[in-house]
């Protein structure tokens, strides 16, 4: 299956996803508007009978107009046109959340029509049997009633949320997110299998390539060889017995970087600490570098500022960290490499830059160039030698040692690839 075709197939089921997550949400969203619905008209029910109640008790004529005012959607205001006894008023409450099957917690407050402050307040949360002195709330004074009182009801949320109807919905909302989690999981693995496929393409497009000349020359030089006339030649003899020897160590060198690859991915990178002198072992990787490439001119300078360059660090993989670099920094210039390589000392730290003015790296490809196998794209022009390895073994070797690794670079300005390593790990 083609990359379009995963991300056509990835696209299409996002986007029924999405419309069975807005559809859930509609009709979650409409229940609850329901259930809202549903609660407020119990609560006026029952309020009203309380009001009437009062009234009767109290031998005064009822309101006219509907007694219930709702300021909020817990909050209610009842308007009862006489003296309210606190007795009375908690015993007609409960009563009346009985009858109508309200059995959840409410607080109430009764007013002074003389001062308009509240004289009696109570909690009660009959589900717990038990009563709460203290308010969850300062009942703000209603001036449009003259007799009244306060009702608050701070667990209304989640007896609405709690209704049977409405926990079905919380049900299936809750399955419908474990499907969408699974899919998204599922399209990611997908989409990171399908990557994972065309690294492999590209690595062996690459080996192929890494191969090819090689062996091509092996092949020619082998031909030259086995003519009569090349023996009685001892310096053309000899020197395509040169090439090859030169092209076999360089598949030799290709095939061990996999290996080595290869051992680093199955097991823990063991090191052999032992102390360094980096500026030694920089100087070193410079002056095989300098004469390593033939076809290509190599300026590298070197700026060696740091005072503590001595480190404790595995020799071997620090000295193919390096090399990597400078390597990679050449490879990735022009018909001219200009390289920077520098160390100095800040806050506690040792840091080493290597510096190129080569064709740079976009951003979206700095995230991936430590990836294994990644290499950053140059269109169908493979003029740049390798398999993607050289720099996930860099990072590799900087997290086994603890040390930070960094890089800033622009299309056409080059790259700076820095190393930071603390000096409590050279102790």
């Amino acid at each position: 299956m083609s990359r379009n075709t995963i991300r056509l197939v990835a696209l299409l089921g996002t986007i029924s996803i999405i419309g069975i997550i807005v559809i859930q949400i509609y009709w979650v969203q409409k229940a609850f508007d329901i259930r809202q619905k549903q609660f407020n008209q119990t609560i006026h029910i029952a309020l009203k009978n309380v009001a009437d109640k009062i009234a009767g008790f109290n031998h005064s004529i009822p309101p006219t107009e509907n007694p219930v005012n709702q300021l909020s959607s817990n909050y209610y205001v009842v308007n009862v046109n006489t003296v309210i006894d606190a007795g009375v008023l908690d015993h007609y409450l409960r009563e009346a959340f009985v009858n109508v099957n309200m059995n959840l917690d409410y607080e109430y407050a009764i007013y002074d029509c003389a001062t308009n402050t509240m004289v009696y307040g109570k909690y009660v949360s009959p589900s717990k049997h038990e009563e709460k002195k203290n308010l969850s709330v300062n009942f703000p004074v209603y001036n449009k009633f003259t007799y009244y009182f306060g009702i608050y009801f701070p667990t209304e949320s989640n007896f609405i949320t709690g209704a049977g109807e409405m926990s079905i919905w919380v049900f299936s909302s809750a399955i419908l997110l474990i499907v969408v989690t699974f899919f998204g999981y599922a399209i990611y693995i997908i989409l990171k299998q399908s990557r994972l496929s065309e690294i492999q393409k590209d690595f062996v497009n690459n080996m192929t390539h890494e191969f090819k000349t090689p062996l091509s020359t092996i092949a020619i030089s082998a031909d030259v060889l086995s003519n009569p006339a090349s023996i009685n030649n001892p310096d053309v003899y000899f020197n395509y017995v040169n090439i090859i020897r030169q092209e076999n160590n360089r598949l030799v060198s290709q095939v061990e970087k996999a290996l080595q690859m290869a051992n680093l991915d199955r097991s823990r990178v063991e090191l052999n600490k032992e102390k360094i002198d980096i500026h030694e072992l920089l100087g070193n990787a410079i002056e095989k570098m300098r004469i390593g490439y033939k076809n290509k001119t190599i300026n590298i300078s070197s700026e060696f500022n740091a005072v503590n360059y001595l480190i404790l660090a595995d020799k071997v993989h620090v000295s193919n960290l390096i090399f990597n670099l400078i390597d990679n920094a050449i490879k990735y210039s022009l018909e001219t490499a200009e390289i920077s390589v520098k160390t100095w000392n800040q806050n506690n730290k040792l840091f080493i830059s290597i510096a190129d003015k080569g064709m740079g790296i976009k951003k979206s490809d700095l995230k991936r160039i430590f990836h294994k196998f990644y290499r950053v794209p140059t269109g169908n022009v493979h003029n740049v030698k390798g398999f993607g390895l050289g720099l996930h073994y860099v990072k590799n070797i900087v997290r086994a040692h603890r040390w930070q690794i960094s890089v800033a670079s622009e299309p056409g300005n080059g790259s700076v690839f820095t190393l930071q390593i603390p000096f409590a790990n050279n102790e």
